[in-house]
């Protein structure tokens, strides 16, 4: 991992994938670098150190509110979903052991006083859900109060972190209090079964 204000070469070409909030990517192209910007967020670079596939997550918060739970099911929004999905998809596209992955994450930072430290929160959960797995982070750069800028290779395992100015970080704290309160509506069903 290096932190630094200038991109490595290898970071400077080839195909760029955006990973959002709850987004899942997985690859083994050595020209595919997935990034994504972090300021709560948490986000899991994961990757087959054999197979030479890995794959980026983005999650916010690290799990549903009670009433969420029962009436919205897993989302890759939260935590577990998010880590579960990124590293099956790993394994599947790998050899599926997991003793060949190497993970590394990052964000969690108090960038919105709004959020309740939530950067905190998704912190400790990453660290316990992948102790409780049996998985070693190899890497990672969490906490502060600052955003951050994540790029990763998913072919050669190599991350970069750029941290932001607090421009780009109070655009982010917005950003993350908007998805953080949104409000999710779900439809009533339809009845249109036909019993016969």
């Amino acid at each position: 991992m290096a932190l630094a204000n200038t991109l490595p070469p290898e970071f400077d070409r080839g195909v760029v994938t955006t990973v959002h909030q709850g987004d899942c990517h997985v690859s083994s192209a050595a020209d595919v670098t997935f990034s994504t910007v972090l300021g709560s967020c948490i986000s899991a670079c994961v990757r087959d150190r054999v197979a030479l596939v890995g794959g980026m997550n983005h999650f916010l918060l690290a799990q549903q509110s009670g009433s969420a739970k029962d009436r919205y099911g897993a989302s890759a929004r939260y935590g577990a979903f998010a880590m579960e999905q990124l590293i099956n998809k790993v394994l599947s596209q790998g050899t599926g052991k997991k003793a060949n992955l190497e993970i590394k994450v990052f964000g969690g930072g108090k960038i919105n006083a709004a959020l309740d430290d939530v950067g905190a929160k998704n912190i400790d959960f990453v660290r316990q859900f992948l102790m409780d797995e049996g998985y070693t982070v190899s890497s990672e750069d969490l906490g502060g109060n600052f955003a951050r800028r994540v790029l990763f290779k998913p072919h050669t395992g190599r991350a970069f972190v750029k941290r932001l100015d607090s421009d780009v970080g109070a655009n982010v704290a917005k950003e993350e209090l908007a998805i953080a309160t949104r409000r999710v509506v779900v439809p009533a069903p339809v009845d249109d079964i036909e019993l016969f």
